[in-house]
């Protein structure tokens, strides 16, 4: 039976579609050189990192997202310092009602409780952008009394006929800086009276080299011109709704919430410079950033809701452990130094560095089941409540009225199967996936089994296993026992035991491969098993 993956819709968590072509453009618009012979500062910082992460509630949590958190909260754990949790809503029109209780509910499941933000609150609140409004119009006011931004009054239309023009002579489609030149008292004047207008960043002929954590150095070049149109990025900070895009809201807020290091997917490569330049603009520090690539299937393509990237409540749904989906996204462009893959939350924290991978991940999800196997196993080793849910999930699906396993109780011999699936679970807990396919698996142990006449066997071994009957004390070590018994005194001796033990396992479970025998026979006891074998009335 295969492992299921479910799938719902989900709108993109960070950018709307106009943003996504933006980023797109301004990649293939920048080029970067990487300095040679110098190695990544994976190190960790020697002192308590500040990290946030920062979603919007256009979308629910998903794969990629979870990701980031993810690092960003192991940062901050592993170093002493705080993760903090702030919700970027200015984009008012694209938000999902629910998304942002879902969010905090899924991150919270994941065991990615935030020091700071909603619910929880801060020094540093509102930790909300849209009840920050105010403060990112004072920030663009600064920035237009220093010089480094203008008003720009272009209409729509204007702005779509330059685009056009400038598509046509195959050039960068950005603005050309015709309001730049408006004097300060005309601007203030047309402003004052109402006039429609964005404030757009005023960006240096050359952007800054910065240092990113993963990549090194980068040092962005020139862009080429054109011999009669000239071009600026300049983006717009303040909208004309006066609501920040996300470039000024997101460095301001980084900045007065005092983040130290930022950790985010490679598609805001493109937006870093403009970041940087916009710091300096404001005199002020910018943190460090570590760009991590994106998630891709084995195709190359990103992670799409069509191909794995399905939001966090459908891996919920099917039922993989929070301590397993923080592991398997943990590994997803990290590398450690610890022999096992196999970690918990705390041991992420532990072993955590910034030792990323370049590039892009691709994801395989064998990895995913492989790691839930591992947790379950820990699970019942450690008892307690992981091993609690376990059985309350298998005994839900067995006792559910559409169940297949309609005759349970006469195998269990009880109407409350807690106490066996509990001992069902140990025995098998390293195969153990979710409950539906768990009880698939071993569903031989949860309904009759009743071999047809055409069942036989080797010769001779049907008749051989009865001598099972004369174990009265239905222990491991007795049933051992008796079958290398029933195997001595057969012709072959030692070189048949194999038939016996493939009879066995066919008679009890009606498989050629799963749990261990002894564990089948003790699990079923000594009344089923018999039955089982054809010794009846025992």
């Amino acid at each position: 039976m295969p492992f299921p993956l479910l799938f719902r819709p989900q709108l993109p968590a960070y950018t709307c579609r106009s943003c996504l072509v933006r980023l797109v453009k301004a990649s293939k618009r920048t080029i970067f050189s990487t300095s040679k012979g110098k190695k990544s500062k994976s190190a960790l910082p020697s002192t308590p990192a500040r990290t946030r992460f920062a979603p919007s509630p256009t979308g629910y949590l998903h794969l990629g997202s979870l990701r980031t958190a993810l690092f960003n909260y192991l940062l901050a754990k592993r170093t002493g310092g705080q993760f903090l949790l702030r919700i970027e809503d200015t984009d008012q029109k694209r938000t999902i009602p629910d998304a942002e209780s879902r969010l905090f509910r899924d991150l919270r499941w994941a065991g990615l409780q935030w020091d700071e933000g909603p619910e929880v609150g801060g020094p540093y609140g509102p930790y909300k952008q849209s009840e920050r409004s105010e403060i990112y119009r004072q920030h663009a006011h600064r920035l237009l009394e220093n010089g480094h931004a203008y008003r720009c009054f272009c209409s729509a239309e204007r702005l779509n006929a330059l685009a056009e023009q400038r598509h046509k002579l195959g050039i960068a489609t950005d603005y050309d800086r015709t309001c730049a030149n408006v004097p300060k008292e005309e601007s203030d004047d047309r402003a004052a009276k109402g006039e429609s207008h964005v404030i757009r960043l005023r960006v240096p002929d050359q952007y800054p080299i910065y240092e990113d954590l993963i990549y090194g150095a980068f040092r962005p070049l020139k862009r080429r011109g054109h011999v009669t149109e000239s071009a600026f990025e300049d983006p717009i900070l303040l909208k004309s709704d006066g609501l920040p895009t996300y470039h000024l809201a997101n460095v301001v807020d980084d900045h007065h919430m005092k983040i130290t290091h930022v950790i985010r997917g490679s598609e805001w490569m493109p937006s870093t410079p403009k970041h940087i330049a916009m710091y300096n603009a404001f005199g002020w520090t910018p943190p460090q950033f570590a760009h991590v690539g994106l998630l891709v299937d084995e195709q190359g393509n990103k992670l799409s809701k069509r191909n794995f990237d399905t939001d966090i409540s459908a891996f919920r749904e099917m039922e993989i452990f929070p301590e397993t989906l923080t592991n398997f996204a943990a590994l997803l462009g990290w590398s450690h130094q610890k022999k096992s893959d196999v970690m918990d939350l705390k041991a992420l924290v532990d072993k955590f560095t910034l030792k990323f991978t370049k590039g892009n991940t691709t994801v395989t999800f064998g990895k995913l089941h492989f790691l839930q196997r591992k947790h379950a196993a820990l699970r019942v080793e450690a008892g307690g409540k992981g091993l609690q849910e376990m059985v309350q999930h298998v005994a839900r699906v067995l006792t559910d009225p559409d169940s297949p396993y309609q005759d349970w109780q006469q195998v269990i011999g009880s109407a409350f199967p807690e106490k066996y699936i509990s001992r069902v679970i140990q025995a098998d807990a390293e195969n153990y996936t979710n409950a539906n396919e768990f009880l698939y698996r071993n569903s031989f142990l949860f309904t009759s089994l009743r071999h047809p006449s055409s069942f036989t066997g080797a010769e001779g071994i049907p008749q051989d296993a009865k001598m099972l009957a004369e174990v009265k004390n239905w222990t491991r070590e007795d049933l051992m026992e008796k079958v290398h018994e029933i195997i001595d005194n057969r012709p072959e001796g030692r070189q048949g035991a194999k038939p016996v033990y493939q009879y066995l396992r066919m008679a009890l479970s009606g498989q050629k491969e799963g749990m261990r025998l002894y564990d089948i026979m003790l699990m079923l006891g000594r009344k089923e098993s018999l039955a089982r074998l054809g010794v009846e009335g025992v």
